[in-house]
């Protein structure tokens, strides 16, 4: 039977960095109708309901529906040491990322970690993630396990390093290969899952690492590769003196053919010209991870300025060097990082971003990030007056951005009052 849900409803049919807040559509009562997993009919409710009559309805009110959030960019081994007080990023790895990434060699623990990461991320009304592993096949296994019997549409890979990181945590070129290999030929295409392939970053792999990786994408054109860029200075340099034959932080990657259609970049703060141009010439997109960036004293992602030279962007808590699991924080700290650069977010901007933006960024806009008829119906219902300081500015509200610009900024997991997975209720 078919599911018609009713509320505000919030899509997309068009890019608010181009069009400004009239690309989106939004109906003070619309519905969505839902049938075999799949968004069939977006409308006005009274519409939909005449013209199914047999649906069976769930009537949030004035609840917002809205596609559901999607996360580019997650590190979900860190979800047990989020908000660890740490320096610098290199510190930050050596004194709670490393230690931590040990334990995943025990699937019982890698179990119950993924478990929990997906029960926050649903309760924060994430439906979506592309996440790291560690080196260990285990950890991949129990992600796409516990992705699967949620039925998420869920993207991660085996991390890969083979220096600069603990006994333990570092694999070889030869390694890295066969098992990222035998874990995409398990996984990729299995129901809603997609494998990634994943080199940590240019400092934990040699460039016989990384020429291995980018053999294997060659040879499989149809995985993403994501990876980090210029996160920080001290990095920046730190790769300058490891690849003193490459001409930048991302000609480490290029030489090896890690650069294309399906690359994902995180954070890239501090990008060259050359390196801005070549991002662009190949169609590769950047993952901005506001609080992280903050949270570990990265530096200010240039987002306007990045969509206004046509790079595809998505947004990411980056789980947990960011400080939290929702992207209703991670949108206010992207707001926030835009003031801090002269290029204020609309809230229509923010939205986009945390949908069709990453689902852009992950090459899966034809499949979810809208609510448009043909979309995989991941939907994320959310409470426009969650708390009583969210609900006394929003009915001050003028417009619908006045009344959702107070929950990006102030809102938690108590905003999220329904989630939907591939057309069923999660929550």
């Amino acid at each position: 039977m078919a599911d018609l849900l009713i509320g505000q409803t919030l899509s997309f049919g068009g890019d608010p960095f181009a069009e400004g807040p009239d690309a989106a559509r939004h109906s003070a009562r619309g519905g969505v109708l839902v049938d075999g997993g799949v968004i069939r009919a977006v409308g006005e409710a009274d519409d939909l309901r005449h013209a199914h009559p047999q649906a069976r309805v769930t009537d949030y009110g004035d609840g917002l529906i809205s596609a559901g959030f999607i996360d580019a960019h997650v590190h979900y081994p860190q979800t047990a040491m989020i908000a660890s007080w740490g320096k610098r990023l290199i510190d930050w790895l050596n004194s709670y990322t490393f230690p931590e990434e040990m334990r995943f060699a025990d699937k019982a623990y890698a179990d119950e970690i993924a478990g929990r990461y997906f029960d926050l991320t649903l309760a924060n009304g994430t439906t979506t993630v592309c996440s790291y592993a560690t080196i260990h096949p285990e950890s991949v296994d129990a992600f796409f396990e516990a992705a699967q019997s949620r039925g998420l549409r869920a993207y991660a890979g085996k991390t890969c390093m083979d220096r600069n990181a603990p006994d333990g945590l570092r694999d070889t070129p030869k390694t890295a290969y066969d098992d990222s290999k035998r874990l995409l030929e398990k996984w990729h295409g299995q129901d809603r899952l997609s494998y990634v392939i994943t080199p940590r970053f240019s400092p934990t792999s040699t460039p016989e690492q990384l020429m291995a990786m980018g053999a294997l994408w060659r040879e499989h054109p149809e995985c993403l590769m994501q990876t980090h860029l210029s996160e920080q200075t001290d990095e920046v340099e730190w790769v300058k003196s490891l690849f003193p034959q490459s001409r930048d932080y991302l000609d480490t990657y290029e030489a090896q053919g890690l650069l294309g259609e399906g690359a994902l970049f995180g954070h890239a703060i501090y990008l060259t010209d050359r390196e801005i141009d070549r991002i662009r010439e190949t169609g590769a997109a950047l993952v901005h991870c506001p609080t992280s960036n903050t949270f570990i004293g990265s530096g200010l992602f240039s987002t306007a300025a990045m969509i206004a030279k046509g790079i595809r962007i998505g947004l990411a808590t980056d789980t947990g060097g960011g400080s939290s699991f929702s992207m209703l924080r991670t949108m206010a700290a992207a707001y926030e990082i835009g003031q801090l650069r002269g290029s204020a977010l609309h809230p229509s901007q923010l939205w986009w971003l945390a949908t069709v933006g990453s689902a852009r960024s992950l090459r899966a806009e034809t499949r979810i990030g809208n609510l448009v008829p043909g979309m995989e119906a991941d939907i994320t219902v959310i409470d426009l007056g969650s708390t009583p300081a969210i609900a006394q500015r929003s009915a001050r509200a003028k417009d619908i951005w006045e009344a959702i610009f107070p929950t990006i900024m102030m809102g938690d997991d108590r905003a999220t009052r329904s989630v939907w997975v591939g057309g069923k209720r999660a929550i």
